[in-house]
């Protein structure tokens, strides 16, 4: 069986403080060997990996692939076939960042993630949420105060996004819709956000009863429910209500960190988007209203990632970024390190983004029967994280599935 012996390398996981010289053997997609003695297959391809750290594909759990611009509202204008035009583009590009695994937080279909299974489109494998559960008037209600509830967008890349429902007979039902179309967890809205029109940061949304509802739902799935939240009282009612991971959590206390750890919920930052919106968004014609709302969170995000560090709460890791800021997907990393450690940080980004997929063992790590994601960088990124900025300059391989995506070391 033809593979691939990576020699030469110095390699890193969360399970390892420190790079340790060893070499590493690809077959079948899969990683069959990690040793730190000589490797013998008699039929691999030998790669000399120039001293390089070979560490696991990096994991963002938190983006959106089909949304192309920062002002959502103007999704309304890009029809469908556009939308997965631009999509296949940022998917690529995602990929060549060293990004080998994403989970879409509202958007991304079945059939989008199932388009990169099969090698139509070339990018990283997507986890989805399919569209987004809101209530009327929620985060994912994108009706401006004066439409009514005849407005629809089915025929363009607004209507993916997210679906509104009412009720605990609607949620459940819409529940179920999403995880009958191929979602691989459901994702709802509990608080207001900063793209959407209508609602405050600090309202809280979805009753107790309809939240417990779609949680049941999911778990009669044999799957967990993701939740937008941003301030504290948002979070405890919807960690209580058995909510799995939060999204963004920048405005929580440590007294919700606590309660989030002691629950075992994980929380998701994802700093860097209110960094870039706050630098570029109206240059990219983000409302104000919007850039007012993300003032209040943006220089908030460190503290709530600092309480939940010191509370024991698991930490992943997301971007959120939106049509062309997404070139800044990788200056998070840069951005956690500034509550977490270069290892920690890396470890958010990799195996406890896995433990988050419920895909321990098998992504974000370098360990025989692991798929094989592997990235070799040029330089130490537990020294420098900013090696994994630059669009993946400084990434002399990629790969995904056991197969190349990028190959600079002749």
């Amino acid at each position: 069986m033809t593979g691939i012996l990576f020699r030469n390398v110095q390699v890193w996981d969360a399970h390892r403080p420190e790079p340790s010289e060893s070499e590493v053997l690809v077959e079948a997609g899969l990683i069959r060997d990690v040793s730190d003695r000589p490797i013998r297959s008699e039929s691999a391809r030998v790669v000399d990996g120039r001293g390089g750290i070979l560490m696991p594909g990096l994991i963002d759990c938190h983006v959106h692939v089909t949304l192309s611009d920062v002002n959502i509202r103007k999704l309304a204008d890009i029809p469908l076939t556009m939308m997965t035009a631009l999509a296949a583009r940022n998917m690529r590009e995602t990929l060549m960042r060293g990004f080998t695994t994403i989970r879409d937080c509202g958007g991304a279909d079945r059939g989008l993630a199932d388009t990169v299974e099969r090698g139509l489109f070339e990018g990283p494998r997507i986890f989805v949420s399919g569209r987004t559960l809101t209530q009327t008037g929620g985060h994912g209600d994108f009706r401006t105060p004066t439409e009514g509830r005849d407005v629809c967008w089915p025929l363009s890349a607004m209507g993916p996004q997210s679906r509104v429902a009412d009720g605990i007979s609607a949620v459940r039902m819409a529940a179920r819709d999403e995880l009958r179309r191929g979602a691989d967890h459901v994702k709802v809205m509990v608080s207001g956000g900063v793209a959407s029109p209508t609602d405050p940061i600090d309202n809280v949304q979805y009753s107790l009863e309809e939240l417990r509802a779609i949680v049941e739902e999911a778990e009669a799935w044999n799957t967990y429910v993701a939740a937008h939240s941003y301030t504290s009282r948002s979070t405890a009612r919807a960690v209580e209500c058995g909510v799995r991971t939060i999204e963004h959590g920048n405005l929580i206390d440590y007294a919700t960190a606590e309660l989030m750890a002691e629950r075992g919920a994980y929380l998701v930052p994802t700093l860097v988007t209110y960094d870039i919106m706050d630098k570029y968004g109206r240059d990219l014609g983000l409302p104000d209203v919007n850039i007012e709302k993300n003032r209040v969170v943006k220089d908030a995000g460190i503290r709530a990632v600092e309480h939940c560090r010191a509370a024991g709460t698991r930490i992943g890791f997301g971007s959120d970024l939106l049509g062309d800021l997404r070139k800044h997907q990788s200056r998070s990393l840069v951005l956690q390190a500034e509550a977490q450690t270069p290892h920690e940080v890396l470890s958010s980004a990799t195996s406890v983004n896995a433990e988050i997929l419920n895909r321990t063992g098998t992504l974000g790590v370098v360990a025989p029967g692991a798929i094989a994601d592997l990235l070799i960088v040029d330089g130490n990124p537990l020294r420098d994280l900013g090696l994994l900025e630059h669009q993946g300059r400084h990434l002399l391989a990629i790969m995904k599935d056991g197969a190349f995506a990028k190959f600079d070391l002749d």
